[in-house]
């Protein structure tokens, strides 16, 4: 609801694409920027810990965006520094989110976990635009926001029950030392590589188009905020069905989680959290200034040929790559056999 409530308050504001894109940009730079510190703090300290104080961190900043927009202070700058912080609190939150499932639910419930996980995410993404769209609509952007900031209260509750055994946490050595390991585990572990390179390639080229909405919206179809609305709720209906069906997001998710030892899993789903998130920002720069100049269905169809074309390649990679993710699997206690032995065989390899 946030998202698309910001995006079509921006646009109200500027009627610029440009600017568009450089909200998004400000928005989740930060992810690309800050993760690897993010990463490295859910592998230091308390993961539950962590996500309480970003959860409660977003919730603050949410409540003060409603407050300027049903106010009627607010400017364009202030949603820019807004999303900025918040870009901030999810460089942080991400990686220590991610990393805590395995917390949570135990190591035998991981994949289905994670697959619950993607589909309520991706639930929410049908039901919130769409709602948004008539809230705007009917009585403006600052309820959206407020109604999103009053939802943290029920997370925040529910992390405040939960009962966790807090997994073994790093010595405190050198902050850049346990940095620089999560990414020469990703380096050396040609599967993991690889999918993060099509996640990345992905949300620079294929995601951006969510930037753009508000431009189809009011100039093609001509149908102002709900129908912005009603385009980003079928989108999260094209979401959920890739979940259901584990389709790239969500297996890419799955299979780095059950590929990553525990005691890297944060600093790994940070570089996971800068692909996903963090090539984002600068494909809805890029397809903000696109779109000024070429117009935004020229735009998106660009971005979805290149990112069409990058799953061909990855395709043309995969069965090179399936029995180095086997064994990685297996080093993990993930599948059926005996992973000490097949760890032993391999001299330890990528999974130490």
């Amino acid at each position: 609801m946030q998202n698309v409530a910001q995006s079509w308050l921006v646009y109200r504001l500027t009627g610029s694409s440009v600017l568009l894109g450089m909200v998004g940009f400000a928005g989740q730079i930060p992810v690309f920027l800050i993760s690897p510190l993010g990463g490295l703090i859910a592998d230091r300290h308390s993961r539950h810990r962590t996500v309480m104080a970003t959860q409660i961190s977003a919730m603050l900043l949410a409540f003060i965006l409603a407050a300027l927009t049903l106010t009627g202070r607010v400017e364009v700058w202030h949603i820019f520094v807004l999303a900025a912080l918040l870009g901030v609190v999810n460089a942080f939150d991400i990686p220590a989110r991610q990393a805590f499932l395995v917390e949570m639910v135990g190591r035998e419930d991981l994949i289905n976990a994670i697959a619950l996980n993607s589909s309520m995410f991706n639930g929410a993404r049908i039901v919130g635009p769409a709602v948004a769209g008539i809230l705007v609509a009917t009585i403006g952007e600052g309820w959206c926001f407020f109604a999103n900031a009053v939802s943290y209260i029920a997370v925040i509750a529910g992390l405040a029950m939960m009962k966790i055994v807090p997994a073994a946490q790093l010595q405190k050595a050198s902050a850049i030392g346990h940095i620089a390991e999560g990414f020469r585990f990703v380096a050396h572990a040609a599967p993991i590589r690889v999918l993060l390179l099509l996640l990345g390639l992905v949300s620079l080229t294929g995601m951006p188009y969510a930037v753009l909405m508000p431009v189809f919206a009011d100039h093609i179809f001509h149908s102002g905020a709900r129908g912005l609305g009603i385009l980003m709720g079928f989108s999260g209906v094209g979401a959920l069905i890739g979940a259901l069906a584990m389709i790239q997001m969500g297996a890419s998710n799955t299979l780095i989680q059950t590929m990553t030892p525990d005691h890297l899993r944060g600093r790994v789903m940070a570089v996971y959290s800068m692909m996903f998130m963090g090539m984002a920002p600068i494909g809805a720069l890029l397809s903000g200034v696109l779109a000024d100049r070429l117009g935004a269905p020229f735009t998106v169809a660009i971005g979805g040929v290149i990112a069409i074309a990058g799953s061909f390649a990855f395709g043309l990679r995969l069965p090179a790559l399936r029995s180095e993710a086997r064994r990685l699997i297996m080093a993990q206690h993930m599948v059926a056999g005996d992973p000490a032995d097949e760890v032993t065989a391999h001299g330890g390899g990528d999974a130490d």
